[in-house]
């Protein structure tokens, strides 16, 4: 099941989505459910968003 922040409704839907499947983090854009998929492994994706938070 792919999941959205709770308040990607107040931007207008444009957002990421995730998912879980097995040991990988999928996320794909909101806009567009059937393109490209970003997999990362949990330790990569916790970068990530680490990363993100910090700036």
């Amino acid at each position: 099941m792919w999941r959205k922040a709770r308040k990607s409704a107040e931007n207008g839907g444009d957002c990421v989505e995730l998912t879980s499947v097995s040991n990988v983090i999928a996320i794909r854009d909101s806009k567009n459910p059937n393109g490209p998929k970003l997999a990362l492994n949990h330790n990569d994706f916790r970068h990530l968003t680490q990363t993100l938070k910090d700036r």
